[in-house]
């Protein structure tokens, strides 16, 4: 009987840290972000040459509420350090907009940050809460005064994408 107790204590401890240590992965996917390199539902290889800029793109959203299937190419400036799970595209004019993964799908490596991608997906104009504005804020590691200064909804194009490829 004794054994029983002690095989089943064994059995149970053993089964307890195998799934402790599936759950123990965080972060982004490890990457150096190659050229040619895909995340999410990849990027035909016509797409590239179809991208529009992003002050194209801005210029649509003005028109219609919402651009469907749409490439965009832009350079990276941030990616969520948490789990690659949204990144921001600089623009023209040098301001920037939000990017996240269809469905939570997919995400990016860190080192994302600073090269040119090729994207496809949706976007739209969305006014941004101050609370979800305070969040992806807190996700960059924002210094605190940067996020208390965060005290009014904002406007922004936002973009869902379907698969990204770096291109530069």
């Amino acid at each position: 009987m004794k054994f029983k107790a002690i095989l089943f204590a064994v059995a149970v401890s053993a089964s307890t840290l195998a799934f402790a240590q599936e759950s123990k992965k965080a972060g982004p996917p490890a990457g150096n972000a190659l050229v040619g390199d895909t995340y999410g539902g990849g990027v035909a290889s016509n797409t590239e040459s179809k991208a529009i800029s992003v002050d194209k793109l801005s210029k649509k959203l003005k028109k219609e509420k919402k651009v469907e299937n749409v490439a965009i190419k832009g350079k990276v400036t941030d990616v969520c350090d948490k789990k690659g799970c949204w990144l921001t595209i600089q623009t023209e004019d040098n301001s920037k907009f939000f990017v996240k993964m269809k469905d939570y799908a997919f995400f990016v490596p860190t080192a994302l940050k600073g090269k040119t991608v090729v994207m496809d997906g949706t976007a739209e104009r969305k006014v941004t809460s101050i609370d979800e504005q305070k969040h992806y804020a807190e996700d960059a590691k924002r210094p605190q005064s940067e996020i208390d200064a965060i005290t009014t909804p904002k406007e922004e194009i936002r973009f869902v994408a379907n698969g990204i490829k770096v291109v530069n």
